[in-house]
């Protein structure tokens, strides 16, 4: 079955990769129907996804926080965003071990 190649030439494959994953687990459907749906092999999905997340560290951004929000130190929030796109906003005061489990949970 021929993969698709409607994705702009600029994009990296890596990155359609990531948008598709992203896209099919935002979907709702089985990975099957999902790559079936989208004229892709699953065997390519599972081999991306899995070489996506072997890929180096996690990579981070600064947040830049307008004047109105900040906070003391003590009560900042923090939002993590995810190459993916999808965002956790984490409050002050979290329990600590309900995150670590959410975090182990995200890394998969």
């Amino acid at each position: 079955m021929a993969e698709s190649t409607n994705e702009p030439k600029s994009r990296t494959t890596a990155e359609a990769w990531r948008e598709r994953i992203a896209e099919q687990e935002r979907s709702g459907l089985s990975i099957k129907k999902f790559c079936e749906q989208r004229g892709f092999t699953p065997w390519s999905f599972y081999d991306w996804r899995k070489r996506l997340r072997e890929t180096g560290p996690v990579r981070f951004a600064l947040v830049d926080r307008t004047a109105e929000r900040l906070q003391s130190a003590a009560s900042t929030d923090l939002e993590v965003i995810f190459a993916t796109g999808d965002r956790v906003l984490i409050r002050s005061g979290v329990d600590i071990a309900a995150l670590r489990t959410v975090l182990r949970v995200l890394r998969g």
